[in-house]
């Protein structure tokens, strides 16, 4: 399997939401300068993410994008699922679940034993990447001494 960018660019930009801001709204080119990812392709991927009901926006000077939900309660599959249309080793593992669709119909389907193995492979995939949330990532981010990034638009000096 191979995740597109869409897909990583859009783990890394949760998890910088996650470990930098919390619940409070982010703009986009602060999360685009820290990722070195471009603000355009951002918002295309945030858009799927805001129709999956992982982030919500808020206009305004002090607007931007936040989490929609603590991010222990964000897992990782959750974003891999809003920003691929599929998250599977191989497109026919025979038994694709009503949200999956097909490419291609499989002239082997049921008589080929491989497909318990790809049927078997994207389930450990599922369980592990469901297992794993943006709190799981953001303490991982902590232990490796990454420093957090202060909000400086609510800072005033006099």
């Amino acid at each position: 399997m191979r995740l597109s960018t869409k897909s990583r660019y859009g783990l890394r930009a949760m998890i910088d939401i996650a470990y930098n801001c919390g619940h409070e709204p982010v703009q986009i080119q602060d999360i685009s300068r820290r990722q070195q990812i471009s603000p355009r392709y951002l918002e295309q991927i945030f858009q799927n993410l805001k129709r999956a009901g992982l982030l919500k926006s808020k206009r305004g000077p002090q607007g931007g994008y936040a989490l929609s939900r603590k991010p222990s309660e964000i897992s990782v599959l959750e974003i891999l699922n809003a920003t691929e249309q599929d998250v599977l080793l191989v497109d026919c593992d025979g038994i694709t679940p009503k949200k999956r669709r097909r490419k291609t119909e499989c002239p082997f389907d049921g008589k080929c034993v491989t497909q318990s193995v790809w049927a078997e492979a994207n389930s450990l995939l599922d369980t592990l990447f469901s297992g794993m949330t943006l709190e799981t990532l953001c303490q991982r981010a902590h232990d490796m001494g990454i420093e957090k990034e202060t909000d400086h638009r609510h800072m005033y000096h006099i």
